[in-house]
């Protein structure tokens, strides 16, 4: 079974790390669509955006995923501690398929390297605020750091 900290302290700190890189990703996608508005959906040609190469197909999953993001970042439930963890996941599997095809055809969202590093940090951040932000009833928390504080002890002594 996963350890999860239900009601960290440091949780408002890392929702708003997640609505930063949702608001960021959301300013992309939005510039990014205007942009490249009059191009090809799946256009390979040098537009760049707040630093990252980008075409209309990018543009536009990166205002849905921003905007799902912010959804998880305002949510106060469990939702946002589900939503990061995915999107954690999604973003560093898609940088590392990105990555592979980086210099081919098949690039069809028009990744750069700076793209696939940016989309990897993403990634980690999310992944760690995924598992720090998980809400639950006191009883919860308190158990929780119980059966924390019993296995150190535990270890410990050994």
């Amino acid at each position: 079974m996963p350890h999860f900290p239900v009601n960290h302290p440091a949780r408002p700190f890392y929702r708003v790390l997640s609505g930063l890189i949702g608001l960021y990703i959301l300013v992309f996608g939005v510039y990014g669509t205007f942009l490249t508005w009059g191009d090809g959906l799946f256009a390979r040609d040098g537009d760049w955006v707040l630093g990252l190469r980008t075409n209309l197909a990018f543009s536009l999953v990166s205002v849905v995923f921003g905007a799902f993001l912010l959804i998880g970042a305002t949510r106060r439930t469990n939702l946002g501690h589900y939503m990061n963890l995915t999107a954690g996941g999604v973003f560093l599997l898609t940088a590392i398929l990105m990555m592979a095809v980086l210099q081919t055809t098949a690039n069809f969202l028009n990744f750069s390297m700076s793209t696939v590093i940016v989309s990897m940090l993403f990634g980690l951040i999310l992944l760690g605020t995924g598992l720090y932000d998980k809400v639950g009833p006191p009883e919860h928390a308190e158990d929780e750091r119980r059966h924390r504080n019993h296995t150190i002890s535990e270890a410990g002594t050994r």
